[in-house]
Parts: structure tokens; C-alpha cells; sequence
């Protein structure tokens, strides 16, 4: 099975719509609030070859980037194929 992680922060709007376009698709992901966390933000940064900004996606571990790169990858067909 595929590993959706997503970063975030509790008042991100780009993270929740992120969030949102997962749930809509029926994919599961695991979620790593890093609001009150800097162990988790520091693991976010390093994973993130970094970058600080939230949402962060990973897709078994392969950075996909932000909300609008989720987005674009869905829009091109290509999250699937990440997903298969």
C-alpha cells in the first residue's frame, strides 16, 4: 500500500485544502502536525530537502511538494500513477 504523508499546521488554509482533495479521493494519508512541534518541523525541513513551508506531501517518501503541486498532479492524471 501506498504511504500518503502530509505536513501541516492547524490554520494553514493550502493545508487544508490539500487535505480535502485526499479525502475526496479516498486516499488515506497519515498527517504530522508540526504547529506546536520543532522536532517535527526540523524532520520536515531535513525531509523536505529544505523547504519550510506547509503542506509538505510525500508519497512513500518522494516529495511531491505543496497543495498546488498536488493539485496539478491530480489535474494531469499523474497522482495516480504515484499511487499505483
Amino acid at each position: 500500500m501506498t504511504n500518503v504523508e502530509i505536513y501541516t499546521t492547524t490554520t494553514c488554509p493550502y493545508c487544508i485544502k490539500a487535505k480535502n482533495l485526499l479525502i475526496k479521493r479516498g486516499i488515506a494519508f497519515t498527517e504530522i502536525d508540526v504547529s506546536n512541534d520543532p522536532d517535527a518541523r526540523e524532520a520536515l525541513i531535513h525531509k523536505a530537502e529544505g523547504r519550510r513551508t506547509v503542506p509538505q506531501i510525500f508519497i512513500d517518501d518522494k516529495p511531491i511538494g505543496g497543495c498546488d503541486d498536488l493539485y496539478t498532479l491530480d489535474a494531469a492524471g499523474q497522482l495516480d500513477i504515484l499511487l499505483a
